[in-house]
């Protein structure tokens, strides 16, 4: 895989923006090494043309350290994709992309966010249980080798999400 493998650490600043087409062929090498049934360039070349679409990188010293989708209907966010370099993860890189992701969904008027994780991920499903994300139902073989379990959080436009998402980016900062 791409990169240097170093760890992420503060004198590593996380700097995060917008996808590009650039980004492709390090996001295309990330997929394969993460996911069993990876996107294709294809994919992301679709995705990346939508307008209902925000994808969003995290870089530190200019390397793609995670990554992140997210599908705006409405007022429903939908997050699509969500990924962290094996070596960087257990950092609150998978946390801080989010708080970048709701913070795009929110500026884009959405008051619900959800998503399907596998049903096998447990790591994942706390994550998002970290944002007061609660499984509502299963989507049988979703994957072609798992299940996915559909979680979902409303309101996230009240103050009191805010000020969850605040606490959140507290512990996150606090822990680096």
């Amino acid at each position: 895989m791409a990169g240097s493998g170093r760890m992420i650490t503060a004198d590593r600043p996380l700097v995060f923006r917008a996808m590009t087409l650039d980004d492709l062929p390090v996001i295309v090498e990330l997929e394969r090494a993460i996911y069993p049934q990876p996107w294709s360039e294809g994919i992301f070349i679709d995705e990346l043309s939508r307008h209902d679409r925000i994808y969003v990188v995290a870089e530190a010293d200019g390397e793609i350290v995670a990554f992140g989708g997210l599908m705006v209907v409405h007022d429903d966010a939908h997050v699509t994709t969500l990924a962290v370099r094996p070596e960087a993860r257990h950092r609150g890189l998978g946390s801080r992309l989010m708080l970048q992701l709701i913070q795009a969904g929110l500026e884009r008027g959405t008051r619900n966010l959800t998503l399907e994780v596998r049903s096998t991920n447990i790591g994942a499903q706390r994550l998002y249980e970290k944002f007061d994300m609660a499984a509502v139902g299963l989507r049988k073989h979703y994957y072609r080798d798992d299940d996915a379990v559909i979680m979902w959080v409303t309101d996230i436009d009240r103050p009191e999400y805010a000020e969850r998402l605040r606490e959140i980016a507290a512990g996150v900062e606090e822990a680096s």
